[in-house]
C-alpha cells in the first residue's frame, strides 16, 4: 500500500497525520523507558521526519514537521528532545557534515543520548565573531585546541560542543576558521558558571587547554568554518521560539516522567527569557490594575507597544509560511530578532512608567513579587544575545536591501596582522 512517506507525490497534511497516528497507535507505550521509546522513534523516522530517509528521517517536506508534532501532542506521546542538538547541531551536520559524521552523530541526537552546546562567542569576539582567537593546531589525526569561550548555555552537561576555532593565522579572519564537533568530556576542558545581574546563572565560560578533537570530527572543510557557522546561526534565531514545556496532553508513565525531567533540565537556563523579552503580555493588565490606564500618555505607550507586538507576530507568520514551503531560514530571522529587541525595550520602558520608583524594588514587597525588576535588568540582554542589533541591521542591509557591505580595513589582512588585544601564536 502506498503511504504518505513512500508516495512519489508530495504528501498531504491529512495523509501524514493519518500515518503518524496509525504508527503511534501501534507503538506508543508510556511505560517504556525514555531511551527505549526514543530508539523506536529514531528507527522509525518519526523522531526527525523531515530528515533524509538514510539519516533516521522520512524525507518529508519541512511543513510536515508541525503536522507530526501536532499529532504527537494529540496522542499524548513524547517526541524528540529539545535544545541545541536537534535545533542547531543536527541541521548543521545534515548540510555540511561527512557521511561518517552523520552516521556517528545524528542518531544520538534524536535519541537524546548526546546533548550539545555552542562554543562560538569569546570574551574579545562577540559581535565580531570572525575575530575569534581560540586556535587549533593539527597533530597527526587530532587537533589540539587552546582558548576560551563564553556565554555557553548547558556546557556543564553537554556531550559535544559546536566549536569554532582558528586553524590558519595567515588567512583573512573569515577564511581561517574551522568548525568542529568537539567532545566536552575530556581533560583540558574547564566549565565555570557565570552569575548574571538578574541573579540567574544560565551561561558558562569554557576554558580549553590542550584539549583534543579528532580530525574526522571537522564539520565541512578545514578553513571553511565561517560558512558552516552561518547555517547554525540561521537556525539559532528560531530555536528559542520552538522550546516549550510539558504538553497538556501527556498522561503518566515512565517515558513521560523521564521526559518531564529532561524538559526541566533543557528549559532551566531559559526560565528568565520571558522577562528578557520584556513581558509585553503583562502591560495592559498592569496598567488597569494600577489605575494608570486612564493616563492618556501611558495609553499611547501601551498602544504603540501592542502594535509592535502584532507586527512582529505577522513577521513570524511569514517565516512559518516560508518554512512550510520548504525554504531555508532567511533574513526574516534577523528582522524578527531586531523587532524583538525593540519590543523588549519598549515593554521595559512602559513597565517602568507604570510602576514608577517601586519598579526598582525586588522581593515579595515589590510589584509582582519583583518580576518587574527582573524584567528591567534582563531586557538589555535581548539586544546582545544571538547577534547584536547592529549585526542584525548589517544583515538586513546586506541581504534584504542590497546595500553595499560595510568596508572593513582588516577583512583581507592575514589574521595575525589584525590588531587585537589577544596574543598571536608565533610562527613555527
Amino acid at each position: 500500500m502506498t503511504t504518505a512517506t513512500t508516495s512519489s507525490q508530495p504528501p498531504t497534511a491529512e495523509a501524514v497525520a493519518a500515518e503518524v497516528n496509525a504508527w503511534l497507535a501501534e507503538h506508543w507505550d508510556p511505560d517504556l523507558t525514555l531511551a527505549a521509546w526514543r530508539d523506536l522513534l529514531a528507527d522509525s523516522g518519526w523522531g526527525a521526519p523531515t530528515w533524509p530517509a538514510q539519516w533516521w528521517g522520512l524525507g518529508l517536506p519541512a511543513a510536515m514537521a508541525d503536522v507530526v508534532e501536532r499529532e504527537f501532542d494529540r496522542a499524548g506521546a513524547v517526541g524528540p528532545p529539545q535544545g541545541s542538538g536537534m535545533g542547531l547541531a543536527a541541521p548543521t551536520i545534515l548540510e555540511h557534515g561527512s557521511d561518517d559524521l552523520k552516521a556517528r552523530l545524528l542518531r544520538p541526537i534524536v535519541t537524546g543520548a548526546h546533548t550539545w552546546c555552542q562554543l562560538f562567542s569569546e570574551p574579545g569576539s562577540g559581535s565580531d565573531l570572525a575575530g575569534l582567537t581560540t586556535h587549533a593546531e593539527r597533530e597527526g589525526d587530532e587537533w589540539v585546541v587552546n582558548g576560551q569561550k563564553v556565554w555557553t548555555t548547558s556546557a556543564h552537561h553537554a556531550r559535544y560542543g559546536m566549536l569554532l576555532a582558528r586553524t590558519d593565522w595567515d588567512a583573512p579572519k573569515h577564511r581561517g576558521i574551522t568548525y568542529f564537533a568537539f567532545p566536552m568530556d575530556q581533560p583540558g576542558v574547564e566549565v565555570r558558571p557565570l552569575r548574571q545581574m538578574n541573579g540567574h546563572a544560565s551561561f558558562n565560560e569554557v576554558f580549553l587547554s590542550d584539549a583534543r578533537v579528532a580530525a574526522a570530527d571537522v564539520i565541512g572543510r578545514v578553513g571553511d568554518g565561517w560558512t558552516v557557522a552561518h547555517t547554525t546561526l540561521a537556525h539559532e534565531r528560531r530555536l528559542f521560539s520552538g522550546l516549550r514545556g510539558r504538553p497538556a496532553s501527556w498522561g503518566g508513565g515512565r517515558a513521560v516522567r523521564e521526559a518531564e525531567r529532561e524538559i526541566g533540565d533543557t528549559l532551566e537556563p531559559y526560565k528568565w527569557y520571558p522577562q528578557r523579552a520584556g513581558r509585553p503580555d503583562l502591560v495592559a493588565d498592569r496598567a488597569r490594575a494600577t489605575g494608570r490606564s486612564r493616563d492618556p500618555v501611558l495609553r499611547q505607550e501601551v498602544a504603540r507597544l501592542l502594535a509592535m507586538v502584532r507586527a512582529a507576530q505577522w513577521t513570524a507568520q511569514r517565516a512559518r509560511a516560508a518554512r512550510a514551503l520548504g525554504r531555508p531560514p532567511g533574513p526574516e530571522g534577523s528582522i524578527s530578532k531586531l523587532a524583538a529587541s525593540g519590543i523588549a525595550r519598549a515593554a521595559a520602558r512602559t513597565h517602568a512608567l507604570i510602576a514608577g520608583a517601586s519598579g526598582m524594588l525586588a522581593g515579595p514587597d515589590a510589584p509582582l513579587d519583583g518580576l518587574i525588576t527582573e524584567i528591567l535588568v534582563s531586557v538589555p540582554a535581548v539586544s546582545i544575545a544571538g547577534g547584536t542589533d547592529e549585526i542584525q541591521r548589517n544583515i538586513i542591509g546586506d541581504r534584504v536591501l542590497g546595500l553595499p557591505r560595510e568596508a572593513g580595513a582588516d577583512a583581507e589582512l592575514p589574521f595575525r596582522e589584525v590588531p587585537r588585544n589577544v596574543a598571536t601564536p608565533r610562527r613555527g
